[in-house]
């Protein structure tokens, strides 16, 4: 008599909708490169039972509200030290009339984007907090915040490694938070590792954080790095925490997939890219391990040439898009347009379509405050009355 392999018998049960245990989940890492197209066909299916025929993204204005940082990961070039060429920290001025322009365009989401806690490495960064009204980094994103939102826009901050504290103070004014989580594994601030200098990368920090928006009931957006040198063990346990998680407190709202990219001028500049089956094993994984109602999101702009298969895949989500402002993260990758990218969906059978920085199960008084509430249900009706058109 045949006897299955256990990581058959786990894809047979993720595609039947149970819930796979730890050890199923890592029996699928022992799925052979050749059945790909098996798994991503699992998690397509799951996709199209939980959300239908719809593929969605936010339209956004990026706020990159400052991108002095005190971390120095190997692969960014978004951080800056003061007097570095590029070097901006974002006046309320500015952010009033980003969030006003981006309003006028049809954007929703204000993403508020920085870097870690910069007054703690910057002397004179406390001293332009204080000139802006604001004695820390998280207080100045409250501010940034109450001015997008008169502007009409939804905040969404992914201010980095915040205290309870300070997110309890950001939750009346954000529809959403964030903070990748990347991967759950210590070894990468190893010696030589990616976050060897950055201690707000610490995986057990970040995690806190993430129950700790659990416990606020502040609806959360969070996700993995792909490509960093991490192994696929170390990406299924880190989905496993993600999902140990959300089964606590119900608030993770979207699980981004990244692929990680070289930047040149970066210690990781000649680093290759992360493998695009490593991607797409990554995004099906993540859909068997966190269920078909979990959110799955893949920026669209850092794999142009490869958006039918990551549908095929099994995301729901393309993330924010900005008619605005650029990736300031990734600024080397532009945005898909809009209508070739709805092209694309229309081929594979889907309907694109602008949602908020929140998803509709959130949009309720226990996950929201005032005025946000009101202000997010209004754009939902607007929304809902364009596309009933």
């Amino acid at each position: 008599m045949r006897v299955s392999h256990p990581a058959d018998i786990a894809l047979g049960k993720a595609a039947a909708g149970h819930r796979l245990s730890a050890e199923d989940a890592y029996a699928l890492s022992t799925l052979p490169a050749c059945k790909l197209d098996h798994l991503c066909a699992a998690s397509a299916q799951l996709r199209t039972q939980a959300h239908g025929r719809t593929l969605t993204y936010s339209p956004k204005v990026f706020l990159p509200v400052t991108n002095l940082c005190r971390d120095r990961c190997t692969y960014c070039t978004f951080r800056r030290d003061p007097n570095d060429a590029g070097e901006w920290t974002m006046s309320p001025e500015e952010i009033s009339e980003w969030s006003r322009r981006g309003r006028s365009l049809g954007c929703i989401e204000a993403l508020m984007c920085l870097g870690d806690r910069p007054e703690v490495a910057f002397r004179g960064f406390k001293e332009l907090l204080e000139s802006y009204g604001a004695d820390s980094t998280a207080d100045y994103v409250r501010i940034a915040c109450e001015i997008s939102l008169a502007e009409g826009l939804l905040p969404h901050s992914n201010a980095g490694l915040l205290s309870q504290d300070e997110m309890a103070m950001l939750r009346p004014l954000n529809v959403s938070m964030g903070l990748m989580l990347e991967n759950i594994s210590p070894r990468l601030r190893d010696k030589g590792m990616p976050h060897q200098y950055a201690p707000d990368k610490d995986p057990a920090r970040r995690m806190q954080m993430i129950d700790d928006a659990g416990e606020l009931r502040i609806p959360f957006t969070t996700g993995l790095l792909v490509g960093i040198g991490e192994n696929e063990a170390e990406r299924i346990a880190s989905l496993l925490a993600i999902r140990r998680s959300h089964e606590r407190h119900g608030h993770i709202q979207e699980v981004i997939i990244q692929n990680f990219r070289a930047k040149p001028g970066t210690p990781m500049g000649s680093d290759p890219d992360a493998e695009e089956a490593v991607m797409l094993r990554t995004i099906a994984l993540a859909r068997l391990i966190l269920g078909a109602e979990m959110n799955l999101q893949a920026p669209p702009n850092l794999s142009p040439n490869a958006h039918v298969r990551l549908i095929r895949a099994g995301i729901n989500d393309w993330g924010g898009i900005s008619p605005l402002t650029s990736d300031y993260v990734n600024p080397e990758a532009p945005w898909p347009h809009l209508d070739a990218l709805r092209r694309t969906c229309e081929d594979e059978g889907f309907t694109l379509a602008p949602r908020l920085p929140v998803y509709d199960a959130y949009l309720t008084e226990s996950w929201q405050d005032e005025p946000v509430l009101s202000v997010a249900r209004t754009i939902r009706d607007h929304l809902d009355g364009a596309m009933a058109v």
